[in-house]
């Protein structure tokens, strides 16, 4: 059985909207875009390239891949991050997307999340990454199919924004198995469902 891990950059108020670059996720309004980038660093690039370091395939929620395409799909450059992002098998859920020919490696999981997930992560295979996709996130959580989050901890507040858990989130435990600061104040924890 294969395991999901979620990668997600968090605000100390809990937002993981817009982190990028400023027209990355307008919705709602937030004009906050862009965050995240003043806070890079060699540290955090090391323990982020630590998940490239074993095979795994991509998890993504059909707004977050199209998103994905336009910052990685079409780069050609020797970042590293650029290389695992495009020959990564990358699986897109979604109920309206027709297909997932736009981006190489690509595989569409048509209907419900929480059923082409679990039927997907019962399958022989790579673990299964996801990297932001709030909707995805929560509706994986609620049915128990996150097995390890790693959140980017960043020193701010947004007061506004998409936060990971809008609302309430069923009760989980998790155990923090690694946590390392940046030289910027960002703190990735690493936490494993109990």
């Amino acid at each position: 059985m294969r395991q999901i891990n979620a990668a997600l950059s968090i605000t100390l108020d809990g937002v993981i909207q817009g982190l990028g670059r400023p027209d990355e996720d307008t919705r709602g309004g937030f004009t906050h875009g862009g965050w995240g980038g003043k806070y890079n660093d060699e540290v955090m690039g090391r323990e982020m390239g630590k998940g490239m370091a074993k095979p795994t395939d991509m998890l993504f929620g059909h707004r977050t891949w199209t998103d994905f395409i336009t910052a990685w799909g079409m780069r050609t450059d020797d970042n590293p991050f650029t290389a695992h992002m495009n020959a990564a098998t990358k699986y897109v859920v979604s109920r309206t997307l027709e297909n997932a020919d736009a981006w190489q490696n690509s595989i569409l999981l048509s209907g419900e999340a929480t059923e082409t997930v679990a039927k997907l992560k019962a399958e022989p295979g790579n673990d299964l990454t996801i990297i932001g996709c709030a909707s995805l996130v929560r509706s994986l959580h609620a049915a128990g199919l996150i097995d390890n989050y790693t959140l980017l901890i960043h020193p701010l507040t947004m007061g506004t924004g998409t936060r990971l858990f809008d609302g309430p989130a069923p009760m989980t435990k998790f155990e923090l198995t690694d946590s390392v600061p940046t030289t910027k104040g960002v703190i990735i924890a690493r936490y494993t469902r109990r």
